[in-house]
């Protein structure tokens, strides 16, 4: 436990700071102060930040940690490496890929003294999405991929997965509320594996100043229906846009509340470094 708190803070620590230092080092030589972005440009930014299938290429650095769990009250961090990278394809429609790359450090979770660390299995989605939004609604739809690349038998599935994935959300006056859902059935793997047939559901709300500040309500559903259990959590996010040389990024923290799990959490938290590559 002490030492899960303690790397923990470490990668906490690496991510919100040392990252922006080595990316402000990079521009040695130039001013070293550099002015914040345009308040239309943050919030035009940060509405597309929002919008999990806009035509922006981020990479957020996601570290969500939870303490408590189970009866052994164990402790699990997670940082998930999710890039989102747009590729038009015509006028009409952009193709969105979204990929979430796990890696666990994880204490007591499965029994008493126990611990794992390592890769998780990676989820791949792409998205068929029209490049323009009608009445401030953008939907995508498209196929998403279980991948089965975890280094610890506990950390992942053993199963090769596949099945479709669909979002919708609507953008106006600084609102952004909507859904993404996925459901991904085994198609290959281990054969001493369990079989894999689960629903991710993630509906989302956001709401952003003109400064690019912002404040959300994001709920975590997954349901396992081959052994019928779920699990949910509610994150309370605070975001705001900043620059560090001439690399902007988003910064965003939150409490979460885990509802259900197997084992259950008391508490979490998620800590949210984003890159931002605007076109």
């Amino acid at each position: 436990m002490k030492r899960l708190k303690k790397s923990t803070g470490w990668l906490t620590l690496m991510m919100l700071f040392l990252l922006p230092v080595f990316l402000k080092a990079q521009d040695e030589g130039k001013p070293k102060e550099t002015p914040p972005p345009a308040a239309d440009e943050a919030a035009e930014l940060a509405k597309k930040l929002a919008n999990p299938i806009a035509s922006l290429i981020s990479v957020p650095f996601q570290n969500n940690t939870f303490y408590g769990i189970g009866s052994y009250k164990g402790t699990q961090n997670v940082m998930n490496f999710q890039p989102v990278i747009p590729v038009r394809l015509n006028e009409n429609w952009n193709i969105i890929t979204r990929v979430i790359v796990p890696i666990v450090t994880q204490y007591n979770v499965t029994g008493e003294n126990t611990s794992q660390s390592g890769l998780s299995d990676i989820t791949a989605s792409a998205f068929f999405s029209p490049s323009k939004s009608h009445n401030g609604v953008t939907w995508g739809v498209g196929p998403a991929f279980l991948i089965p690349t975890a280094t610890d038998t506990y950390l992942g599935t053993g199963k090769l997965g596949i099945g479709p994935t669909a979002v919708i959300l609507k953008q106006a006056n600084g609102f952004t509320y909507g859904a993404l859902v996925n459901q991904i059935w085994s198609i290959a793997g281990s054969s001493d594996r369990a079989n894999v047939s689960q629903l991710f559901a993630q509906p989302f709300f956001t709401y952003n100043w003109k400064s690019g500040a912002g404040i959300g309500l994001v709920g975590s559903i997954t349901q396992n229906w081959e052994t019928k259990k779920n699990a949910t959590t509610i994150t309370v996010p605070f975001s705001g846009i900043t620059k560090f040389g001439k690399q902007i990024i988003q910064l965003a923290v939150g409490p979460q509340f885990p509802v259900s799990g197997t084992p259950l959490a008391d508490f979490g938290w998620r800590a949210q470094l984003t890159l931002i590559f605007p076109k």
